[in-house]
């Protein structure tokens, strides 16, 4: 190698890189050498046991009891709850009393093991961010029916990537990431997102949220934050282990 060759490269981290990127990457501040351990650190969270919440989580429903919630038709929820799980039963889903924006969601829900009906009518609730955007719930184990409507889907707007659905009567999750929609300095409300693992499984990847609401969602129009809804739709689906965890402190 010339040296004039020799001149234009640079060893980084073990790897020979041209002179011009090293340049590049230590004005971003990429470089672990400008780093410092004064510099602010990441806040510290204990992860937890397996399955259950992290330090930061604000738990909704441990098991115990649904004082963290409010019935949608009367004050008080009617939703049934025994054994560490929670029922969704007439009249009315639950909305949380505390409301979210920008939040990371975990919950568990199982359809009901005896079948019954198909299509929209077999183990149908849904899963509301600020009362507003459905993550729909439905048994869609050997059960077709339209795609932006079947378990895992944006209800109404986007279709699951794939279907990740256990047998009837099994316990399932959904791990969802949401971003909600701001207004900017001009007031135009500008796009929020949805990422959702059902199972562990990816199927919804960064998927836009306008400022409007899903259809037929308990709250509509554009708000700040809102409270998580989880829907009564005349199928007893149950709920366990529900917790929040506010991003951005908000």
């Amino acid at each position: 190698m010339t040296q004039s060759r020799t001149s234009k490269l640079r060893i980084l981290c073990g790897v020979v890189v041209p002179l011009a990127a090293v340049l590049v990457i230590q004005q971003s501040g990429l470089v672990a050498a400008d780093a410092k351990k004064e510099d602010p650190q990441p806040a510290i969270v204990d992860a937890g046991p397996v399955g259950g919440p992290p330090s930061d989580a604000i738990v909704l429903f441990d098991g115990k009891d649904l004082s963290k919630f409010r019935g949608e038709k009367r004050a008080e929820p009617t939703w049934k709850h025994a054994n560490g799980v929670m029922e969704s039963t007439p009249p009315g889903g639950i909305f949380s009393k505390e409301e979210f924006a920008d939040c990371q969601v975990h919950l568990e829900f199982s359809t009901p093991s005896t079948v019954h009906g198909d299509g929209q009518g077999r183990g149908n609730s849904g899963v509301y961010l600020m009362g507003r955007y459905e993550i729909q719930v439905l048994d869609n184990y050997n059960n077709k029916t339209y795609p932006n409507g079947q378990c895992g889907a944006f209800y109404g707007n986007n279709p699951p990537l794939v279907n990740a659905c256990r047998k009837p009567g099994e316990w399932q999750t959904y791990d969802i990431i949401f971003h909600a929609p701001k207004k900017d300095a001009d007031g135009k409300i500008m796009a929020g997102s949805y990422t959702v693992l059902h199972n562990g499984v990816l199927i919804q990847d960064h998927i836009p949220v306008a400022g409007g609401h899903t259809a037929a969602s308990p709250l509509q129009g554009f708000a700040e934050k809102g409270p998580l809804y989880l829907q009564d739709h005349g199928n007893p689906v149950r709920f366990r282990n529900v917790w929040v965890r506010k991003l951005n402190g908000k």
